[in-house]
């Protein structure tokens, strides 16, 4: 297999680590190991005292599948794998899906391994975009339909999304889930900012939840600020086609590491207080930035994201956020991602929001671009 280079990957690769400001992060503030075991009940406490450190199941453990399921209506924890973080499940289904001469409808912009997996795996792709207007972020389900294939395999789309924030309304996901079960199409739904919509209104059931024709992709590294846990999960009513899935994960992890699987049952049995820490930082920082673009009227835009910790900006004048991020981070140290990251409009950029520090360094992105 021949890929393209993943090219957030590789930008965050010789900054992230040496930026002393993170303003592009899709992860939000982390909780400290100590901070997450205080809230084990009594029997998960017992269990991480004795925890040997041995394989655990292909699948999963046990424990977190069924604690991961009862989060979903109408899932039971054999409809429920456990992975390595979400990159490893999407290019198991990739791979498990389509082959050559197979086809992919991917919502963009999106994560770059919805696209180039499959190309890589030898399917055609085609790409329906996001469209920005007055009203905001819209998906034309027009053009989705107008996409689908004979050969169409599986469409693949964020819920909520990653760059732009983008969250569908529920007439949009079930039109989303009738066009896939209408093509006999998998519809991958990468959810893992999904518990993180700013209005409670807004939020939409698992599109697995809808359709046996659904995967969704959750992961602890986004709403539930746990990365370094590096564990993921499909929701999958297709029973069939788990068995393929873990088929596939023998050739890649195996298993996850137990220390992480527990502690992320730990987690999804305390989901109210982990998620909801990430929820109150987004909501207050999403506040601070929509107000700094809003004073920049001659230099900034965006549509303000309905979830999660990420945005989508632009530079109205049509400057190069490429060139603007790297005078960025050597002037201030503060590291956006330029939008030729996500493929898309050299005008844009994604911006951050999920940290604690971001009160702080918010201001040394308006300082910079007051002065230029």
């Amino acid at each position: 297999m021949r890929i393209d280079e993943f090219a957030l990957q590789r930008f965050y690769e010789r900054y992230e680590f040496t930026a002393p400001y993170m303003l592009s992060s899709s992860d939000p503030e982390t909780l400290g190991l100590a901070e997450l075991l205080a809230l084990a009940d009594e029997e998960l406490a017992a269990r991480w005292g004795a925890l040997r450190l041995g394989y655990t199941e292909v699948p999963g453990d046990p424990l977190l599948r069924a604690a991961i399921a009862a989060l979903h209506p109408g899932v039971e924890a054999d409809d429920v794998i456990v992975w390595a973080g979400a990159e490893e499940p999407i290019f198991a289904l990739v791979n498990v899906l389509l082959g050559p001469g197979d086809h992919l409808v991917a919502v963009v912009p999106t994560y770059q391994s919805h696209v180039s997996v499959a190309r890589a795996c030898g399917a055609e792709v085609d790409a329906v975009a996001l469209e920005e207007g007055a009203a905001g972020w819209s998906l034309d389900l027009d053009r989705v339909r107008a996409a689908i294939r004979p050969t169409t395999r599986a469409i693949a789309v964020a819920i909520p999304n990653n760059p732009t924030g983008w969250l569908p309304d529920r007439a949009t996901l079930d039109a989303l889930v009738a066009i896939a079960e209408e093509a006999d199409a998998v519809l991958l739904a990468d959810e893992v900012y999904r518990r993180l919509e700013h209005d409670p209104a807004d939020a939409l059931p698992a599109a697995a939840e809808l359709s046996s024709r659904a995967v969704s992709v959750g992961a602890m590294a986004k709403a539930w600020g746990l990365a370094g846990l590096r564990i993921g999960w499909t929701v999958c009513r297709d029973r069939e086609l788990n068995r393929r899935l873990c088929g596939f994960k023998v050739y890649t992890t195996i298993c996850n590491a137990s220390p992480s699987e527990l502690l992320a049952t730990i987690a999804v049995h305390a989901h109210a207080t982990v998620i909801g820490r990430v929820l109150d930082l987004a909501r207050a920082n999403v506040a601070l930035v929509d107000a700094a673009i809003a004073a920049r009227p001659d230099r900034l835009a965006w549509t303000r994201p309905r979830a999660g910790t990420i945005g989508f900006p632009r530079l109205v004048r049509g400057e190069d956020a490429d060139a603007l991020a790297l005078r960025l981070v050597e002037a201030e140290g503060v590291l956006l991602a330029p939008g030729s990251l996500f493929q898309s409009d050299r005008s844009r950029f994604r911006i951050g929001f999920g940290r604690a520090d971001l009160p702080d360094v918010l201001p040394r992105l308006e300082r910079f671009l007051d002065a230029g």
